[in-house]
Order: structure tokens, then sequence, then C-alpha cells
């Protein structure tokens, strides 16, 4: 074979050399290309799905907050005997029966806001624990009388989580 022959033989070689590198390296930006678009799209769905997650963790704590405010719980629950101990003791069973039940709800919200929902019932068991050891409410219709009052005359200690919540839920949205 003489360099002529190997001239031509690299002259047609050549181009289709080049073209084949050149085809396979956009071919493989193609694939790059899909891959982060298809990788995109997962991740848009998932968030998607998440926040869907998220809200309604917000919606069960919201309500726990409301079930768990005395005027609401007063109203819920009518005392079932004049033993004001048996009715203070109804209504934190129920206060701790609704806790427990929107326990895992606080994998979705901030551990800030969580804080603020646990002192919140915390200070609503409080109060109830302060209101049913006052010896001047001998029965159980007089410490919901005097739960009632107390609550019209200062906001609940579920308003300040409540708010909390709702601006967590704006931050999100």
């Amino acid at each position: 074979m003489d360099s002529f022959d190997t001239i031509q033989i690299l002259g047609t070689l050549l181009p289709s050399l080049i073209t084949g590198v050149v085809a396979f390296y956009f071919f493989k930006l193609h694939l790059k290309n899909e891959t982060h678009r298809r990788n995109s799209q997962l991740l848009k769905a998932e968030k998607k799905q998440s926040l869907s997650l998220r809200l309604q963790a917000y919606e069960r704590i919201a309500l726990f907050l409301e079930r768990s405010n005395p005027n609401q719980l007063l109203v819920r629950i009518k005392p079932l005997s004049k033993d004001k101990a048996a009715y203070c003791s109804l209504l934190l069973k129920t206060i701790e029966q609704e806790f427990e039940h929107n326990l895992t709800q606080q994998i979705y919200i901030t551990e800030a806001t969580w804080n603020i929902v646990v002192s919140s019932k915390n200070a609503t068991v409080q109060l109830l624990h302060e209101m049913a050891t006052d010896d001047g409410i001998p029965e159980s219709q007089d410490l919901r009388e005097a739960l009632l009052k107390k609550g019209l005359k200062s906001p609940p200690p579920s308003a300040i989580a409540l708010s909390a919540l709702k601006n967590e839920v704006l931050q999100l949205l």
C-alpha cells in the first residue's frame, strides 16, 4: 500500500470519524439534558406531594388547637357529675387524646412552631389544673362557668399557637 492509498483512506474515514465524535457528543449531551429534565419533573412532583402532606398536617394541628381551646372544649364536653375533679380529668384526658392523635404531625412543621403548639397544650392543661384546685369552685358546673368566664377575659393559649401556625403556612405558599 502506498501513501496515496493511506491518504485516500484517511480522507474517507476522517470525516466519518469526526461526524461520529460530534454525533456521540450531541447524543451524550441530549441524554444528560433528558436525565436532568426527568429529575426536575420528579422533584417537582415530589414537592407537590410533600406540600399537600404538609398542608394536611397544618390543618390537623389547627384543628387540635381549636379543639383544645378551653372555650370549645367546654362546649363539647359537658360534666357527667358534680365532681369537679372528675370533670377536670375528663377535660385533660380529652386534650391528651387529641394531642396523641396528632403527635406525628410534628414531622411536617418546624420545630419552633411545634414547640409553640406543645406550650399551648401545656398552658391549657395548667389553666385547667389551676381552676380545678381553686377552693372557691365547689362543683363541676361551677368550674365550667369559671373557665368560660376566664376565656371571655383573655385569649386562650391556643390563639398564639394558631397564629404561629398560620404564619408558617403563609411562608410555605
